[in-house]
């Protein structure tokens, strides 16, 4: 980063709370990369395996770093952890992990604070609009009502009777 007037950049770390990734294990390494690649001023750590930090540690590592990269067994594992930080921002990438309101892993993630939230998938509905209520959930929520709301309002009437209104209105 470069601060106003140098022309060297800082090697202090940017204002502002970190950045949470959360991704399918085989995408954190990539991750990880293309962060060095296209903003190799940020700082990341990839928070997986038996010699993850853990406690206090964990949390002096989130002061020290910009992104902190996890899979979405460790966001469900160490939940309570990750809960402990105030993120900036949480990025859920294959969002489609969290489609099931009900699972632990996704009721851990939601669980995380963040100012931020955003969410990844190129499939946002893979067999139920209740995925896609899930993902919304998420990201902001309320915005779509009740699950129970939502499943009268939109799910019933789309999915079982192809109701036309009711799929004009979820559009919109």
């Amino acid at each position: 980063l470069y601060e106003r007037g140098q022309t060297e950049p800082t090697q202090s770390r940017p204002k502002g709370p970190p950045s949470l990734v959360i991704c399918p294990t085989s995408a954190a390494g990539n991750w990880q990369r293309e962060i060095a690649r296209f903003a190799p001023e940020l700082r990341t750590i990839i928070h997986h395996g038996g010699e993850r930090a853990s406690g206090e540690e964990f949390i002096e590592q989130t002061g020290k770093h910009d992104v902190i990269i996890t899979s979405y067994g460790l966001a469900r594992r160490d939940g309570d952890l990750l809960s402990e930080v105030d993120w900036g921002t949480l990025v859920l990438d294959e969002a489609q992990n969290i489609k099931n309101p009900s699972a632990r892993q996704t009721q851990a993630i939601r669980r995380i604070p963040a100012t931020f939230r955003l969410a990844m998938t190129g499939t946002p509905v893979e067999n139920r609009l209740s995925e896609l209520w899930s993902i919304m959930h998420f990201l902001n929520p309320g915005y779509l009502g009740s699950q129970k709301g939502f499943r009268t309002d939109f799910s019933k009437p789309i999915e079982r009777y192809h109701d036309q209104t009711a799929t004009r209105q979820l559009r919109q």
